[in-house]
Formats: C-alpha cells, structure tokens, sequence
C-alpha cells in the first residue's frame, strides 16, 4: 500500500507583500506529475490547505484544479483533513457529494471516518481527524476536555474502539506533538503551551500522517511523521529540504518512507554580507531570480537599501541591519514586550497593578477568552 502524504499547502499565502500564487502552482504541477509516476493508492493532504478561512479566489481555483486533475485525471483517491488556517465549513462543502468521487474532505469534528484500502497483506484503513480545539470536542461529543493533548486522545480513542482488529492503521492528523522543530510561520494553536500534544498518543498506529509543523521529520517514533510544507514560508525555513512523503505499508510493523524533493519555481534564501558583495554576487547567481531576504552588516549608513538590493536581485522581500538588531536585543522594556506573547504581557500587567501573579484559575480563565478571541480572527480573515 503506497501514500503520497503531504500537508500545509497554505495556498494562498503572502509572503512579505508577495503573493505566492504562482509558486504554489508551478510546485503542484510538480505534485500532479509525481501522482502520475509514482501511482499511489492515496494521496493524503494532512491540513492547513489554505493560508486564511477566507481563501483568495485564486487559491481555490488552484485547489480545484489540483485535485481535480489527480482524481479525475489520474484516478487516484485524495483524502484531505481541515488544518488550524482552514474554516471547517468553507473547506468541507460538499464533501458528501465529493466522496462519491474519490476525494474524502474532513473539515469539522464529528463522528470517526475511515476509508479502507486493500492489498497483498490485506485491508489498511484511514482515519482522517480535522484539527480539534478542545471547545470542538466538548461540543461535538460532550466530553470534559481541558487541552489539545485531551481531545486529542478522545478523538484516538473513538478511532480505535471502531478499528477493526488485525487491519492495519493509518491516521491523519493536524497538530503539535511535542520534540517537533518549529518554526516562525507556523500560528500557535493556542497559548500557554496547552497546544502540544505527547507522540504516545499515536502508539499502536502503523502511520500518522501529521500537518502543523513545516520542517519534514518524524516525531517520537519512526512511524509518527511531518511531510513538511509544500514551500518555505518564512525566512527561518530557508535551511529547510521541502518534500512530500511516498510511505509504503507492507506486512503490519513494516513501512518505508520516502521523501522526495519538489523544486520550486523560486527557492528562499537568506543572503548576509555588506550591501555591495551582496549586490555584485548577483552578476554572477545563476538563480538570482530567487526570494531573498539580505542581512546587512554594513556599518554606516546606507541610503535606500531595498531598491539597490532589487536591481540586483528582482524578488528581494526586505532587509534588516544585523549591527542594529543585536543592539536592539533585550534592550529595555520596549525590546522584552516585542519578545512577549499576549498571554505573559497581560500576566506582567496583572502583577504590576495587584502586586500578585495570576493564580491557576484565572490563568485557565485567560486562556479561554484569548483562544476565543483567536478562534474569531481565524474566521474573520
């Protein structure tokens, strides 16, 4: 049984004013081809297929497309799980009509979906699980969950009362699972850190296919694994290697994974040096048509950076001066409040106006309105 498993296509995506529309096209035609070359029996899309719940209207199109073109075209099914960035209901329209054709899409927590495979050693079954707040599952099934690493596992638990006994296993999920490498363009999924949940959780599975964090890697145990984003999103993924997962399931404990690179139509990279060696290195770059973001370490002042920098190198996104952020680091109150989240200002404030640290219940309480309010900016975007 062979998978493609894949995640955080985050289509739709402004990059530094930029849109990456274009890029995300030109590596999912990249995608579509290694469907056709590969042949899978399923391709998983673990969450997080758009960047906001309000895509652009050209990232739906390109969805369309792109599943379009590997279900119709290629005749291979794709199963897809809501992430944190996507609205439930926007990316689950129609998914009863959808599965009829192939393409399974989870977008709200409800009851367990499997869908079952077969081959040489038998059945595998899918258990497809959406990204799951924990006000989610209280509502969707009344249980008393306080954190992610809660739902979670009453989510697991469900799954696997309905797993059939001896049939291999497969699930997909979006979440944090704690020892994962972060990284700056992934949004938390909630605050005070009740968002990471324990690879344990996963035991007994022959894979997870897991979204949420970018970098490609395996969390806790071999068979618990990220694919990764489909591009690199943020300038502290530039040391990223981007792939998709080919995962094949033989005998039950047996699996291999592969991960294979899909070149980008423009890589992101990080240039440092002074501003002239970073101009004159352009000349002679083969791939100057490159994102890059330059570190100046020039010393002096420097009149219009940005616009040199784009002569040399047309799809520069910014620049920063490293002399004037190390001086920048901690200094003051202003530098620690930049660092701070929402959740350790207001607990600064609370003890500089009573005098007193936030105590377990109003931390709890704190946590709950900021996890509401997040929930309505994802909604309203």
């Amino acid at each position: 049984m062979r998978f493609l498993h894949t995640s955080d296509w985050h289509l739709g995506r402004i990059l530094h004013g930029r849109s990456l529309i274009e890029d995300q096209a030109h590596v999912l035609d990249r995608f579509v081809d290694l469907v056709r070359d590969a042949r899978p029996d399923a391709v998983l899309i673990a969450g997080d297929v758009y960047d906001r719940a309000v895509p652009p209207a050209e990232a739906v199109e390109l969805l369309d497309d792109t599943l379009s073109r590997i279900v119709l075209g290629q005749g291979v099914p794709v199963l897809v799980i809501a992430g944190n960035h996507d609205s439930p209901e926007r990316l689950g329209f129609g998914a009863r009509l959808l599965a009829e054709r192939g393409l399974t899409i989870v977008g709200r927590v409800d009851a367990p979906r499997a869908v079952a495979f077969e081959d040489d050693w038998g059945r595998v079954v899918v258990h497809p699980l959406p990204y799951a707040e924990p006000a989610l599952v209280r509502d969707a099934f009344g249980d008393d969950v306080a954190d992610h690493e809660a739902a979670l596992a009453a989510l697991l638990g469900r799954v696997r009362a309905a797993h059939p006994a001896g049939v291999r296993s497969v699930v997909m999920a979006h979440a944090f699972v704690a020892g994962g490498a972060e990284s700056d363009s992934e949004r938390p999924l909630s605050v005070g850190g009740s968002a990471v949940v324990d690879a344990g959780l996963f035991d007994g599975f022959d894979y997870v296919a897991l979204g949420h964090l970018h970098r490609p890697q395996r969390v806790g145990a071999d068979h618990v694994r990220y694919a990764g984003s489909l591009l690199k999103y943020s300038t502290s993924e530039a040391g990223h290697a981007k792939s998709v997962s080919l995962v094949e399931l033989r005998a039950p404990g047996e699996r291999t994974v592969e991960e294979i690179a899909l070149a980008p139509l423009r890589d992101l990279r990080v240039l440092t040096g002074p501003l002239d060696a970073l101009i004159a290195s352009a000349a002679t770059d083969p791939a100057r048509e490159d994102y890059v973001f330059a570190r100046l370490t020039d010393r002096g002042a420097l009149l219009d950076p940005m616009a040199r920098l784009r002569e040399a190198w047309p799809n520069a996104l910014g620049c920063e001066r490293t002399v004037l952020s190390v001086a920048g680091d901690g200094a003051g109150a202003r530098g620690r409040a930049r660092e701070l989240d929402t959740r350790a200002l207001f607990g600064d404030f609370f003890r500089e106006v009573t005098g007193e640290a936030l105590d377990d219940a109003q931390t709890a309480a704190l946590d709950e309105v900021l996890e509401e309010l997040a929930r309505e900016a994802r909604e309203a975007r």
